[in-house]
Order: structure tokens, then C-alpha cells, then sequence
């Protein structure tokens, strides 16, 4: 059994103050602004139509990917009765659940990244992290080799079969995007994902509880995801923000939207000219959060490097190619910090 303390424990304590464990350096702190829900809205974060005609489709998807790093899509072939039954699904499980069957289904403890329930993403080490104020349910969906629904819940009886459904579709939805992504620079439909190669796709449904201060803590803490593209679905409680110009803004839910982000390999493969979307999950005192993010990544053995008709004598690569395990091992390693990670493989470009 994972040794971290369940945060949904700490919540219904009714503690009034969190662990020193979960409080955030002032740097990292929200401010009062950032933190509310009615406060800086994103409302800017680009929602783009995917019936819409192809030229008009593939131009707001170069200009969202170079922006913003993150855009809605809607009319996205995925059935709204699939997204929402996942949630009611998944929040179920946390809230319906005793505790001590859904912690049958505990991660691993000292194993980074492991399947299952779990509230420390991180492995521990000497420069122990701030913990995130949330628990999580890990699933690994993508090669079906990986797939094993008898280590996902068997609580509500349908979850199992509703996450296999909802993993197909999530993979049919990013091969789509990023044929879109590809396409939207000028290259052949399918670089993007030769790049990639059989995605390892990871589900993961994120509960954040109430919290007595939201002052001090994260649900998440600032970090650009690892992969390739990332896509999200929200309650409509609110909570996550995402970095523009220096600022962080909230990201308000859109009925029936799914939320994509732009992850770190494919800034790599786009040679910088698409960027990652730097974001983090903030708290609230009143109501309980959820969210499921959907991962597609490259195998560990899959060597990234930008592309090479994104590279020329006047375009020379901005980022040294790399192995993804290691760029992964480097990441659990050090923990994410915005996307720190990713600029260690910044190439000098002005020689």
C-alpha cells in the first residue's frame, strides 16, 4: 500500500489548517486573484470546432498551438454520454467507495508512476517535493498489452468497461489531432505520430478535495506534461490554470469540450514552433474537483528528435534528440517544475 496519506482523509477531518507537507513556497503560492473562480477567467483559451471546414479548422489549430500551447475542441466525435458517464464512474469510486476496498487497489509504494490509487505522484527522495492536494486512480490503457481492467475498479460494476470504451476513443481522438497538428505545419498527415510510435496511454482521474487553504496549497503542482498530447475532461467545479505571457489563468470548463495540450515531445518534434502548455490545478474550500486527463506518449526506447523537414540551414534544431525513458526517468527524478525538464535540451541557435 502506498504510505502517503489519503488527502481526501485529510479533507473530511474538517482540519483547519493542511499538513506542512502540502504547503507551497510563496513563490509558488496562488495569489487571491488567480485563485478564484470568478476571477481571472481564461475565457480566451481558443475553442476550436472540428466539423468546420478543414483550411479554417487547420488554421486555429497553428495559431492555438503556437499561442497557447492548450484550445478546446467541440463536435469531436466523442459521445457525451461516454464523458459523462466516466465521471459520474470515477466519482463514484471516490466518493462512494469505503476506504479501505479502494485501498485494494493501492499503487505501489517507492514505484514511480505505478497503476492504481494513489496521492504521491512523485517517488520520494532527499529534496522531497511539496505533496499536490489531491488522490488519483492511475489506469494503464494503451498498448493492450498494458491493459489489465482487472486492476481497475470493480466499483460502480460498469467503470471497467466504460474506461476501455472511453480509452479507444481518446486514441482515435489524438490520432486525429495530430494528423490536424501535422498537417497545420505544412507536413505529411502522419509525421507526428510516426514520431511518437505506438502510443502508451495512461488515464488518470484526479480528485481534489475541499481545502481549508487554498492560500497555500496546489492541486497540482506547475509542470508541462512529459508526452505527446494530453487530453482532459473537467467537472464543472473549475480549478485548473494554465501559464500565458507570464500569468496564470483559469481555464473554464466547456460543456462537452475536451481540453488538448500541447506536451513536451511534441515541442521536440515541432522544433519550438508548437509549444507545451505549462499548467497546474489550484483548490477551493467549498466543492470537490474532478478531472481525467488521458496521456498518449512514446515507448521508452523511442528516440525524439524535431522533425526533419522542420529543419533546415536557416531552421538549424532547437532541442538535442532524446531517448523518451530517459527524458522520463529525468523527469520522476527531478520533478517537474514547470517545464524545466524540457529547456535542459535547448541547443545554442545563435552560433
Amino acid at each position: 500500500m502506498e504510505g502517503a496519506v489519503r488527502v481526501q482523509i485529510l479533507s473530511q477531518m474538517g482540519i483547519s489548517e493542511v499538513p506542512s507537507q502540502y504547503i507551497q513556497p510563496p513563490e509558488n503560492r496562488p495569489t487571491s486573484e488567480t485563485n478564484s473562480i470568478t476571477g481571472l477567467s481564461c475565457k480566451n483559451v481558443p475553442a476550436i470546432d472540428l466539423s468546420c471546414e478543414k483550411e479554417s479548422v487547420l488554421a486555429a489549430i497553428r495559431d492555438a498551438c503556437r499561442e497557447w500551447g492548450a484550445f478546446h475542441v467541440i463536435n469531436h466525435g466523442v459521445a457525451t454520454k461516454l464523458m459523462d458517464d466516466l465521471r459520474r464512474v470515477c466519482l463514484s469510486f471516490f466518493n462512494d467507495l469505503p476506504m479501505e476496498e479502494k485501498l485494494k487497489y493501492a499503487c505501489r509504494p517507492g514505484s514511480a508512476a505505478s497503476e492504481g490509487y494513489g496521492s504521491r505522484m512523485l517517488v520520494s527522495s532527499e529534496n522531497e517535493t511539496v505533496l499536490d492536494w489531491r488522490d488519483y486512480f492511475d489506469h494503464h490503457t494503451l498498448p493492450l498489452s498494458r491493459r489489465n481492467p482487472s486492476s481497475w475498479p470493480h466499483f460502480p460494476p460498469e467503470y471497467r468497461a466504460l474506461t476501455a470504451d472511453y480509452s479507444d476513443e481518446m486514441k482515435a481522438l489524438a490520432q486525429r489531432l495530430l494528423a490536424l497538428m501535422s498537417e497545420s505545419l505544412g507536413l505529411r498527415a502522419s509525421c507526428m505520430e510516426d514520431a511518437i510510435g505506438e502510443f502508451y496511454q495512461n488515464i488518470t482521474a484526479s480528485y481534489y478535495p475541499p481545502c481549508p487553504r487554498p492560500d497555500l496549497t496546489l492541486g497540482l503542482q506547475s509542470h508541462s506534461d512529459i508526452g505527446a498530447i494530453t487530453l482532459l475532461i473537467q467537472d464543472d467545479v473549475g480549478g485548473l490554470q494554465v501559464l500565458k505571457d507570464g500569468e496564470w489563468l483559469l481555464v473554464d470548463p466547456l460543456p462537452n469540450a475536451i481540453l488538448v495540450l500541447v506536451a513536451d515531445q511534441a515541442e521536440i518534434i515541432t522544433n519550438g514552433k508548437y509549444k507545451t502548455c505549462v499548467h497546474r490545478a489550484v483548490t477551493n474550500t467549498n466543492k470537490a474537483r474532478l478531472s481525467i486527463a488521458t496521456f498518449h506518449d512514446p515507448a521508452k526506447m523511442t528516440r525524439i528528435s524535431p522533425a526533419s523537414d522542420l529543419v533546415s540551414q536557416g531552421s538549424p534544431p532547437r532541442y538535442s534528440s532524446v531517448v523518451y525513458g530517459d527524458y522520463l526517468s529525468r523527469w520522476y527524478s527531478n520533478g517537474p517544475e514547470g517545464k524545466r525538464n524540457l529547456d535542459k535540451l535547448l541547443l545554442d541557435t545563435s552560433k
